[in-house]
């Protein structure tokens, strides 16, 4: 038995059989050519990329309707790099410059980018690495006559392990029978772990070496939630997670029943409870799981993905779709939340070279910068409006100013929409995340001007605390009970309520069931969560009141010390709602 450790990428417990694809190890052949071969090896590379463009527009047309519009438009971005002119014409200078057989050529000019990418300082561009090496691999495996392991069509239920999972790979693979996924690659926002989430399959990835330790058709145990995989367990181990299985499996089917009853705690308060999503395809798990609306639709997926920018078209058609299929229900889009430097794949002259993008030209900042992109988005955004209810979100808001000029600018579209004749809906929320000390401190300012705000805990623990939570020598200094972010949560939650807007959170501190007494007895009213958290934090609110979780909070902000805190919060969940499995 061999226990591993990685990346919960999506929670569950999968217990099966090994079906193990290995990535291609077979090396890239070097030899010298002649330069009357130029040519000729030229040649073959574009029959090559031709063959790989006819893979792909074979897959679209068999999988067409299985796949939503967001996996058939990263095809098509696939297929905009296949037939990328820059490629070919690295390849051909490449091929006069060094005479090196084709093969080698594409290897060296593939692995530069990827490696690249990858050394990138933000996980989305890093994880966009996968792009090119899956259209890398395309290329290579029809120059080497190799063929590849097909993950679309199975005869029985598998527990996937890979070295990475590309992203036309992962689209097409049979998602009923792939039961769980173990990667030795891959992070939390890496396009099979998005996919993973959405159709519910318990994955763990960047486990390193997986591939080298597991043996195809041997047992393993998937531990979605807390990270660990299993190889070749024992009896014993074999039996506890079945039971672990069942248990959670029984738990899942009490909690679905509150899908149509509503977050209402014991004295009364309505809560509302809505989803985060990233890609389309999670809304219906979102539906599934009884959210009152969408929290938080993170646009970013759009504009990482390479080929370019997104057009108008391309993301009204993105947005309308997500209005639509929520109907009533309102849905809340976050405003491009990227800064040049995750850009420069897409758009070089957007490239700021910063050594710190994370407390430099990103989100709100980089938008009123590069008003074409900002005005391009939010006209997609005010199109779509007519299609149901859609609630606008400004990220990174640090000053009134910035604010200001957000909606000066919004205001300003939806005024030329409307004389182009274009159906924009009446009344379009328009509300501000609250991420950055600055913004907690002047919250009550802020809230004058904000039709409601979403406390992003992510940023504005690791802003508060000074802690960079890819640091392992000081990631325990995250830390969501540290009195001094229970503080300015309190000061933003009453400053919202003093303004008559709503405060609602959607970082990850809103879906860990762990923290929802104190976020009750603060005062928030929307948690916004991954959709799988919603009904057990549902749950706990309607088994609780707002009287005792407020007195509960009193106790937590007379306490000094972290330690302290955590201790008391995690013995009083426990005892009280007899779970003892809260995630940290």
């Amino acid at each position: 038995m061999k226990e591993m450790t990685g990346i919960s990428a999506s929670p569950g417990i999968a217990i099966g059989t090994v079906m193990l694809v290995r990535d291609e190890h077979q090396s890239v052949p070097q030899y010298g050519i002649a330069v009357h071969q130029i040519e000729t090896e030229y040649q073959r590379f574009l029959q090559a990329v031709e063959r790989a463009i006819e893979d792909i527009t074979s897959l679209k047309k068999t999988a067409e309707r299985d796949l939503s519009q967001d996996e058939l438009n990263m095809l098509d971005t696939h297929l905009l790099m296949l037939n990328d002119p820059d490629l070919n014409d690295q390849v051909y200078s490449s091929l006069t410059e060094e005479l090196q057989n084709v093969e080698y050529i594409l290897s060296t000019i593939m692995q530069g980018l990827i490696r690249k990418l990858s050394q990138a300082q933000d996980d989305y561009l890093r994880e966009r690495a996968s792009d090119f090496h899956d259209v890398s691999k395309r290329i290579m495996n029809q120059l080497l006559y190799r063929g590849s392991r097909n993950l679309a069509h199975l005869d029985e239920d598998v527990i996937l392990v890979c070295h990475e999972l590309m992203p036309s790979d992962a689209i097409a693979m049979d998602k009923l029978r792939i039961k769980g996924i173990a990667m030795d690659a891959g992070g939390k926002t890496s396009h099979t772990a998005i996919l993973a989430r959405a159709f519910e399959i318990p994955a763990v990835l960047g486990l390193g070496q997986i591939t080298q330790s597991a043996e195809d058709q041997a047992t393993i145990i998937i531990d979605g939630t807390s990270g660990k995989v299993i190889l070749n367990p024992d009896l014993k181990t074999k039996k506890e997670y079945q039971q672990r299985q069942r248990s959670i499996q029984k738990r899942d089917v009490q909690l679905m029943k509150l899908n149509e009853l509503p977050a209402e705690t014991k004295d009364g308060k309505l809560i509302r409870l809505k989803a985060n999503i990233e890609i389309p395809e999670e809304v219906d798990a979102a539906i599934g799981h009884g959210a009152d609306g969408i929290g938080l639709y993170r646009s970013e997926f759009l504009f990482i993905r390479p080929g370019g920018l997104p057009d108008e078209e391309e993301q009204f058609l993105a947005y309308k779709h997500v209005i639509q299929a929520m109907g009533n229900k309102p849905v809340t889009i976050r405003t491009l939340d990227l800064g040049g430097d995750k850009l420069k794949h897409n758009m070089k002259e957007f490239s700021s070279g910063e050594k710190n993008p994370i407390l430099g030209w990103r989100a709100i900042r980089f938008c009123l910068a590069h008003p074409e992109i900002f005005r391009t988005q939010l006209r997609a955004l005010l199109r779509a409006s007519a299609f149901g209810n859609l609630r606008i979100m400004f990220p990174l808001i640090s000053g009134l100013g910035e604010l200001e000029q957000s909606l000066q600018i919004l205001g300003d579209v939806r005024q030329e929409l409307r004389s182009k004749g274009h159906s924009v809906a009446d009344h379009i929320p328009a509300g501000i995340m609250i991420e950055v000390p600055s913004a907690a401190m002047i919250s009550d300012i802020l809230a004058k001007r904000s039709h409601f705000f979403s406390i992003g805990t992510n940023d504005l623990i690791q802003y508060t605390v000074a802690v960079d939570r890819g640091n392992e020598n000081i990631a325990y200094l995250y830390d969501p009970m540290h009195p001094g972010v229970l503080r300015f949560l309190k000061m933003v939650i009453e400053n919202a309520h003093k303004a008559g807007i709503v405060a609602g959170m959607c970082g990850e501190m809103a879906g860990d069931p762990l923290y929802t007494m104190v976020l009750l007895g603060l005062g928030l009213d929307e948690f916004s969560m991954s959709s799988f958290g919603i009904p057990q934090v549902k749950q706990i609110i309607r088994s609780t009141s707002i009287v005792e979780a407020e007195e509960f909070v009193g106790r937590l902000m007379e306490m000094d010390d972290c330690n302290d805190i955590e201790h008391l919060l995690r013995t009083t969940m426990e005892e009280k709602f007899d779970i003892t499995d809260f995630r940290r």
